[in-house]
């Protein structure tokens, strides 16, 4: 049986070097990737699940809030994004978030950002590697507890905005030990993860590569429903 195919959105400038790491995690992991930038249009009908994936910051008008603070934006990409997040939960098309796409999962659901979060949490603790050096706690009872397990974990850090107000229907399942938010998640389905990290980068590790299999199986799930109710219409038609 085929895999499913996944579509990932990468920013203009840095997608042609992510893009390959990401399918390579989605491909170890039982799926298929195919790279959907600015241009393509916000139709996910041919999709069995999204993800959002990291670079620029996204504008605060998405949210209500001031310019002045994000350094490198892009509104087409902003656009874009925020409106496969919308057609994806519409459609219980599963979502996986990672860093700026958590951001975005949070707006697309009426949340806000903080733009300065190292600012606010303190730039003394300020960490902006691909390494494994910033300490997460997973909450226990969450799904992602479920998916990756409860134990404390060590992630990379590559962000400068961080959620602030949770937008509709989500939860905090992990924060860092400043208490910034690493991870939200949708209460109900369709599955609907946001990761502050940036596991691609991690994909040697058991627990970051199951974010992705998390991702692909409830992907292939959708695929499957999908089929059956084609099926169901052509019969009756």
């Amino acid at each position: 049986m085929s895999r499913p195919l996944i579509a990932v959105t990468t920013s203009s400038r840095s997608g042609w070097r992510v893009f390959p790491l990401v399918n390579l995690n989605l491909w170890i992991t039982g799926g298929r990737g195919v790279r959907w930038g600015v241009g393509r249009i916000a139709d996910l009908a041919d999709v069995d699940g999204l993800i959002i994936g990291g670079g620029d910051d996204i504008g605060p008008d998405l949210y209500g809030g001031k310019l002045g603070i994000s350094a490198r934006i892009d509104p087409e990409r902003d656009q874009l994004e925020r409106s496969l997040a919308e057609a994806a939960l519409d459609q219980n098309i599963p979502v996986l978030g990672i860093c700026r796409g958590s951001q975005m999962l949070n707006v697309a659901l009426g949340g806000t950002l903080d733009q300065d979060a190292w600012g606010t949490y303190g730039r003394e603790r300020m960490i902006k590697t691909i390494l494994p050096k910033r300490d997460v706690r997973i909450r226990p009872d969450t799904h992602l507890s479920l998916v990756s397990g409860p134990q404390p974990m060590k992630v990379n850090a590559l962000h400068t905005q961080a959620v602030d107000r949770l937008g509709r229907g989500l939860r905090i399942c992990a924060d860092d030990t400043h208490g910034m938010v690493q991870a939200i998640e949708r209460v109900k389905d369709p599955f609907a993860l946001g990761v502050q990290w940036h596991p691609e980068h991690l994909f040697y590790a058991h627990r970051q590569r199951a974010l992705f299999r998390a991702l692909v199986r409830a992907a292939d799930a959708y695929r499957q429903d999908r089929v059956q109710t084609d099926a169901m219409h052509e019969s009756s038609a």
